[in-house]
């Protein structure tokens, strides 16, 4: 007789054969047109299942999406294991010969090598001597429950590192017995865990200061229950959640974590930079990653009471972000100069992600590299890439030679665009150089010569020598592709320029024909690609 009591609604199980294949239990019964009892899983992943949870017309279940849902067997499914069962099948289980059997990796000649662990029983005795582990990974192998309390502070009282990504664990009553029973546990990663909305009885973590919560369900009214029993926590990750808003439970600002020092909000759904602000007391708060939201806009708030109006205990010499040193905002919205502006005006802010943004992509009209550069008068380091002192000089230069070949006869419209520019163009002594053509005629050409790189990699030429040419700066493109055709003997093609830009992973493409070398800021010793149409 099959078991049907094994499984609830709502609970977390995994199918029997893959652990990785994660759902919850929206069905216990009867299938019409079916004998036995059947389970109805929602799989986390979509793909997972064959239908929306309903089968020849009848509906037992509202599936995430047109195919993520399944009928099984009870047979079929685990409601999963301890996380001691878990370790030893993790640490102490041998590899059998068929394992070793299947290691390899293939030759130049696509034939399989076998390959040996050397000390390999070495390093699995070690390993298996639980009261030595320090780390233990034990991620997607259906840990459920943690088992007998004080069998885990027995097996492993050294722990300081638990990976429990992708297991069924629910309860988190559950996360604070196995925290109590690991008293030098400091890094605990929760990942894909489905988590209950009910946090009531989580003991004191006291110990934990790396804690990951991506996609788990949680919001933030729950990372504000989670204050209280996290005293020492130095990273938080919440990537994941469908976080849409920050909500301090009393007061404007979010108050309290004063050790936490990286808060990881990527991949949610933020849309008001207003939301971020919350978070402008975060006295201790270094690192703040908000890649992957829905975010339009960036500011600094003029004034402290624009932030803290309600907060009637905020300190004189209190300032917003004071320690704030690293803000990722690749791949929101971001298409507005005064958003770049507003970034120097974080006391401490040096690194800075803004790729896949409207503002920083050239190819839908956003600022290239070096003009980011220039208006970003601190940062050390952008996009990931590190900003040398020649990189940043270089890229100065060439955006006050952009700014001056578009404006000049405007001072009062580049004050407005371009706040740094009157004060970069002094600090490199850089005189007025665009042709100023008078009754007279010409009356002071756009200064001297510039050396230019030309590297041809056209494909149906071949590899050519690159040359380095004194060209200059009124030069437009059209006028350097009529040159190159004769300096590499390309009459023949039709040519496209890209400008090689130090850091930057792609080249940008000149594409205005009227454009002089000056009108695209390119500066001393730059290197231009010729390549030819496709």
């Amino acid at each position: 007789m099959e078991q049907t009591t094994f499984f609830t609604l709502g609970q977390r199980v995994h199918s029997s054969t893959d652990p990785r294949r994660v759902g919850t239990v929206k069905f216990v019964g009867n299938v019409e047109g079916y004998s036995g009892i059947w389970v109805g899983v929602d799989w986390d992943n979509e793909g997972d299942g064959k239908h929306d949870g309903s089968i020849n017309g009848v509906r037992y279940f509202q599936g995430r999406s047109q195919n993520s849902a399944s009928f099984l067997r009870p047979q079929n499914l685990s409601p999963g294991i301890s996380l001691l069962q878990a370790l030893k099948l993790r640490y102490q289980s041998h590899s059998t010969e068929q394992d070793e059997d299947e290691m390899y990796v293939l030759s130049a000649s696509n034939k399989r090598v076998s390959v040996q662990l050397l000390g390999k029983d070495k390093i699995q005795d070690k390993l298996s001597r639980f009261e030595e582990l320090t780390s233990a990974s034990i991620s997607y192998l259906g840990v459920s429950t943690p088992g007998d309390p004080a069998e885990i502070s027995a097996s492993v009282p050294n722990l300081k590192e638990l990976d429990l990504m992708g297991n069924l664990i629910t309860d988190w009553k559950d996360v604070g017995t196995i925290c109590e029973q690991l008293p030098h546990l400091v890094a605990l990663n929760l990942s894909n865990n489905l988590m209950t909305q009910n946090m009531t009885g989580l003991p004191l973590l006291k110990a934990i200061r790396v804690l990951v919560l991506n996609s788990t369900g949680i919001n933030w009214s729950q990372v504000e229950i989670l204050e209280h029993s996290l005293p020492v926590i130095e990273e938080l990750h919440l990537m994941g959640n469908n976080i849409s808003s920050i909500k301090p439970t009393s007061s404007s600002t979010v108050q309290g974590f004063d050790s936490l020092r990286l808060l990881n909000l990527e991949d949610n759904c933020l849309a008001e930079w207003d939301e971020i602000l919350k978070l402008s007391q975060l006295k201790s708060l270094e690192q703040l990653y908000l890649n992957k939201n829905k975010l339009t806009c960036i500011f600094y708030p003029d004034k402290i009471q624009e932030v803290l109006s309600n907060h009637e205990s905020c300190e004189e010499s209190y300032f917003p972000f004071q320690n704030l040193r690293c803000l990722l905002l690749g791949s929101n919205e971001i298409n507005d100069l005064a958003s770049i502006d507003s970034l120097n005006t974080f006391p401490k802010l040096i690194d800075i992600r803004l790729s896949d943004n409207p503002i920083a992509d050239p190819a839908r009209g956003g600022l290239p590299r070096f003009v980011l550069i220039a208006r970003l008068a601190k940062v050390e380091m952008l996009n990931g890439s590190e900003i040398s002192a020649r990189e940043r000089k270089e890229s100065e230069i060439r955006y006050v030679r952009l700014v001056m070949s578009k404006l000049l006869d405007n001072p009062e419209e580049i004050n407005r665009l371009h706040p740094r520019f009157v004060e970069l163009k002094n600090f490199y002594g850089i005189e007025d150089e665009r042709s100023l053509v008078g009754a007279a005629g010409p009356q002071k050409m756009a200064s001297g010569l510039l050396s230019i790189t030309l590297k041809c990699v056209a494909s149906s030429v071949g590899e050519k020598l690159p040359l380095t040419k004194k060209l200059p700066a009124t030069t437009t493109v059209g006028k350097l592709k009529a040159l190159c055709e004769n300096f590499f003997k390309l009459k023949s093609l039709k040519l496209k320029f890209f400008l090689q830009e130090e850091g930057s992973p792609l080249p940008m493409l000149l594409d205005d024909e009227m454009a002089t070398l000056m009108d695209m800021g390119i500066g001393n010793e730059s290197t231009i690609i010729v390549d030819e149409e496709s």
